[in-house]
């Protein structure tokens, strides 16, 4: 296990800033995520901490051996790091095991430890029955674990991953997470993972660093990421949500356009963005503080996703699968907002992710 630290860490292209001036810590033992859309600066930040980029300014320590600085840069293969990428690299020409074997041959291990730490990794990722068989010969997953397994054969202080599962269909693609995670907790090694998919973040992570134009928007816990955003930004990225203008005063929001009042206990006052997650929008048989027009709904199996006017607003609405076609296209229903954030008030288009 090992500690990563960033401290002042900014990479410039030109005058581009691609990561700007971030410092934390990432401590033994954990999964960390950096997660972003796309041109974020969060692949530029893993591959600085690989070795494969040098910060413009700013120093990187992994054990508190500095790997990076002004005037100090150790290479990637001197950093004991084992990464995955994108496209996974598999080699065609080598089987199975070959292809895990590889890193262990470069360092000129004797076979019987080759052979030893191979079988051992291979069984844990799940692919010892295939050791003997090409890459065209596998699934996407499978290539994936091959991957997975050479990056792990070498028993790396840190493993780093570039958005691996993002070849994969979306079935298989949910259950590497769940496999990834799985081997991370039995190995107990350190984990940074870099991806767009904010699904990913919320079910692997210990922490999630999120990312905008090249600036650490927050740092936190999935649960606190998702509840308690500390901007606008974070709330539209990761999750669903609705944004209302409103003004806070006397206890209550009263909502633009819509004529009707939250009530409201924060210290926030004047002019307000309020955000709501969909799932926290509920149908209610009494009647309520709020009152909608039935757009359209959409059966997705275990939610129906409604659209409902409120006002001039229109609102996106998780509700129960049991609920679609109870109501039809027109119809009034009585909702009720069962939480909320609320933000200072912005200039932007909330309707659309923010730069």
């Amino acid at each position: 296990m090992s500690v990563i630290t960033l401290d002042h860490v900014t990479k410039k292209y030109g005058d581009s800033v691609v990561v700007n001036d971030i410092t934390d810590e990432f401590r033994d033992g954990e999964f960390i995520t950096l997660l972003g859309p796309s041109g974020c600066g969060k692949t530029t930040m893993l591959r600085m901490i690989a070795g494969f980029e040098k910060p413009t300014s700013g120093e990187i320590r992994i054990d508190g051996h500095v790997v990076s600085s002004s005037d100090t840069f150790v290479p990637p293969e001197k950093r004991e790091l084992g990464m995955v990428f994108q496209s996974y690299a598999v080699w065609p020409h080598l089987n199975v095991f070959g292809n895990v074997a590889y890193p262990l041959k470069i360092r000129k291990m004797p076979k019987t430890e080759i052979k030893e730490k191979v079988e051992k990794v291979l069984e844990t990722v799940h692919l010892s029955q295939y050791a003997k068989r090409m890459p065209s010969e596998l699934s996407g997953g499978q290539q994936q674990r091959v991957a997975l397994a050479r990056a792990l054969v070498a028993q790396p202080k840190v493993l780093l991953l570039d958005e691996p599962l993002s070849n994969l269909d979306a079935k298989l693609r949910e259950r590497m997470r769940f496999e990834i995670k799985e081997i991370q907790e039995r190995l107990g090694i350190n984990v940074i993972y870099v991806t767009h998919d904010q699904g990913e973040a919320m079910t692997m992570s210990d922490r999630v660093f999120v990312i905008n134009s090249g600036v650490l928007q927050q740092v936190g816990t999935p649960v606190d990421i998702y509840r308690r955003p500390e901007n606008q930004f974070v709330a539209d990225f990761v999750g669903k949500v609705n944004f209302l203008k409103g003004v806070s005063e006397n206890g209550k929001i009263r909502l633009d356009g819509i004529e009707e009042s939250l009530d409201y206990s924060g210290d926030m006052t004047g002019a307000v963005d309020v955000a709501v997650r969909p799932e926290n929008i509920r149908i209610t048989d009494t009647d309520s503080h709020l009152h909608g027009r039935l757009i359209s709904e959409y059966f997705t199996g275990d939610t129906n996703d409604c659209r409902i006017a409120v006002g001039q607003s229109e609102l996106r609405m998780i509700a129960e699968a049991g609920t679609f076609g109870r109501f039809s296209p027109e119809d009034t229903i009585n909702l009720t907002i069962t939480d909320f954030m609320v933000f200072p008030a912005s200039d932007k288009d909330l309707r659309k992710i923010m730069t």
